[in-house]
């Protein structure tokens, strides 16, 4: 076999048409092998000899696509020091392109005995652990263009690839859970005539199935324990896994954009699937554990922000290029549109503390292809301090855990909520003003994969989560859900009713709030995790999205939800670009405020009002017709003008229209039918009228221009 000195860069593996570059880096190595791994069994190893700050390479003429292969570190193994280097492991390439296989978990994997912790294990991983992939790099992209989406026009779906397709009665059996599935005509037609714009994928980057949760019979059905940050999950895939998935998942990609959908991937870079101290050595523990991770005083330990073992190093240059290596690939090659960070407070730890100032913001605000994608932040961790809502840089959004709480409390009826949910419903300025962010920088959503699901919320007062073998003690406790009077399923018709309401207020309030909506997916459905409010390991129909299959199945959910998707985009004022002013906008001819108050009773809400404890019932007037931000050739935006009623008491109210602003109008939205009315059906109101709201549910009014 020839073998030629390549180059240092790129990093990984990069195929030419001829041969293969390999690189990789290591400053903890004395000595690195490339194994290329054969069908049998049998391994060729090639020693690394060139070296370049500390990145080990060379060029194998011959080697192509589909060619497994890993890595054999030898070096010191002290782990007092932090040194874990063990050739009798076979490490992944860190910027594996593809990964093939999967674990089989035993002490092989393992960098010491389970009988005796402190010992060294020199049994061979190799046939138990997974094996890096060479890809071809080369795709048809045709005519593929990025949809671009501005954030006031975007609506983001929440999915999981299995989870969304699993059970779609319109899909082959052989696409189902799939990325191939995601690409399908039956899939893509639903998010278009929801009004979905962004399809956010929870975790595609390769993970591995928890030793702990495969002993128990179960999975990593979420996926946040990423080992590959450039491979496609390969489980995934519906015809192979030595680079097809990465075909496949291209492919999907280039059919959502010609749909006008794009795609956001939920990105785990907080830490790895390693674990701590106690966890496999897989890649980077036995590759340079110095340099990867965040170790403690003693240096055989782990700090760990992110409540699974570790935390990779933000401050270690190796760790941000990989980082950014990964973001920009994902945009340059594999067209995705955005990236939702999971446990993003994390990546701001370049010592310990939050700092918004780190490495890693300054890196992605000078990128020219990262800085240019939507970016999301999920603004907490688990460690001290981590809890970031609002105080992310400028050139960031992010999901609005407030926003989450407020709404969820005051459907409820929580006490002293309806001030702070008026500033939820109007873009938390409180939040995202003074750092000369807007609306937009609010990810709206108040349901997600982590949590019960809409109908649960409305179902449950407690987690039912013993399917997860931990007794009940894993999961959030306090989810700020009320079961409408009877705890799980029932059929009791007046709590079905009421459940049915609550359901259509939270999409109503969600679709009506300035920032950018996020829907879960199945909410749309009533789906039902039958109380498990933390399905992280339930890779079943548990978890699963169960599709409406049949004439006989009730779409009323799915139609309401869909008319207040297309209200919110047909009309501007719901998705402004600009914070409201509270007074009458400059050079707009309308001397009404844009924006007003009101109590039931039709007055102007006053100081007293706000501050009363049991208020739970309020007005609001959007002046379509004072939008102060211009469209994006210069032009005046005007709308028609709303107005929103939100009864969150127990019982019944009489709202009154105000008499000042506007003669004539129309109830386009009433939670309390079961159609929520169907467009141009609602009834016409005058200005002075009693409108009879009745206890927890919403009406909008509609004024034309």
């Amino acid at each position: 076999m020839q073998v030629w000195p390549g180059e240092a860069y790129p990093l990984g593996a990069t195929y030419d048409g001829a041969g293969t570059n390999f690189a990789v880096f290591t400053e903890s190595a004395n000595r690195v092998e490339l194994c290329l791994l054969h069908d049998d069994g049998s391994e060729t190893a090639v020693e690394l000899r060139e070296s370049d700050a500390f990145v080990r390479h060379a060029y194998v003429p011959g080697v192509m696509p589909g060619q497994r292969y890993g890595f054999r570190v030898h070096g010191p193994y002290v782990p007092e020091r932090g040194l874990r280097c063990n050739s009798a492991k076979l490490l992944l390439d860190p910027y594996a392109k593809a990964i093939s296989g999967s674990i089989r978990w035993g002490e092989e994997v393992y960098g010491y005995h389970f009988d005796a912790p402190d010992r060294r294990n020199d049994l061979d991983s190799a046939p138990h652990t997974m094996s890096s992939v060479v890809v071809n790099p080369y795709f048809d992209w045709g005519d593929d263009r990025r949809p671009r989406t501005e954030y006031h026009h975007t609506v983001i779906y929440e999915a999981h690839v299995k989870g969304l397709t699993m059970r779609h009665p319109g899909l082959p059996e052989e696409l189902r859970g799939t990325y191939a599935a995601l690409a399908h005509p039956a899939v893509i037609e639903h998010l278009t005539e929801l009004g979905v714009t962004a399809l956010e994928l929870m975790p595609v980057h390769q993970f591995v199935n928890d030793h702990r949760l495969v002993d128990m019979g179960l999975n990593n059905y979420w996926g946040y324990n990423t080992i590959g940050f450039f491979a496609p999950h390969n489980a995934y895939a519906s015809w192979g896994d030595r680079g097809q998935q990465v075909l496949e998942f291209k492919s999907a990609v280039k059919a959502l954009h010609e749909a006008g959908i794009e795609v956001i991937l939920d990105v785990v870079y907080n830490h790895t699937a390693e674990g701590n101290h106690l966890g496999p050595t897989l890649s980077f523990r036995g590759l340079d554990n110095l340099s990867y991770y965040r170790l403690t005083d003693d240096r055989r330990y782990y700090m760990d922000t992110t409540g699974t073992g570790n935390s990779l190093l933000m401050r270690s240059p190796h760790v941000l290029q990989l980082i950014m290596d990964s973001l920009r690939y994902w945009v340059t090659e594999m067209h995705v549109d955005g990236f939702r960070f999971d446990l993003a407070a994390t990546l701001a730890r370049q010592f310990h503390e939050v700092d918004r100032l780190s490495s890693f913001f300054d890196l992605v605000q000078q990128d020219p292809v990262v800085s240019q994608v939507k970016l999301i932040a999920e603004p907490w961790d688990v460690g001290e301090g981590g809890y970031q809502v609002g105080n992310f840089p400028p050139l960031w959004t992010e999901w609005n855990g407030k926003y989450r709480d407020t709404v969820r409390d005051m459907w409820r009826g929580e006490p002293r909520t309806l001030a702070e949910f008026a500033s939820r419903l109007t873009g938390s300025s409180d939040l995202y003003q003074d750092d000369g962010r807007r609306p937009l920088a609010s990810i709206n959503f108040v349901t997600c994969h982590d949590g019960f699901t809409l109908h649960d919320l409305v179902s449950y007062n407690h987690k039912h989560n013993q399917a997860n073998g931990e007794d009940n003690r894993d999961g959030e406790s306090h989810n700020r859900s009320w079961n409408c009077g009877a705890e799980g399923e029932t059929d009791d018709p007046a709590v079905l009713e009421l459940r049915a309401r609550q359901i259509r207020n939270f999409i109503a309030t969600l679709m009506l709030s300035q920032g950018v909506p996020m829907i879960s997916h199945g909410d749309e459905f009533a789906r039902t995790q039958r109380g498990n409010n933390n399905a992280y390991c339930q890779d079943s129909e548990l978890a699963w999205l169960k599709w409406p299959d049949g004439e006989e199945a009730d779409t009323g959910l799915l139609d309401f939800t869909r008319a207040m998707v297309w209200l919110r985009r047909d009309h501007p004022v719901f998705r402004r670009r600009r914070f409201f002013h509270g007074r009458p906008v400059e050079g707009t001819h309308d001397d009404l405020s844009d924006i007003a108050w009101f109590t039931p009773g039709g007055k102007e809400m006053t100081q007293r009002d706000w501050n009363s404890a049991q208020a739970s019932a309020l007005a609001v007037f959007l002046n379509g017709n004072a939008i102060s931000e211009p469209g994006t050739r210069g032009e005046r935006i005007t709308d028609d003008s709303f107005l929103l009623m939100f009864n969150a008491t127990p019982k019944t109210l009489d709202f009154v229209v105000p008499v000042n602003h506007g003669r004539q109008w129309q109830v386009v939205v009433d939670t309390a039918r079961v159609d929520g009315v169907p467009p141009g059906t609602g009834p016409k109101v005058q200005a002075g009228d009693r409108l009879t709201l009745v206890d927890r549910s919403l009406v909008v009014l509609q004024r034309p221009v």
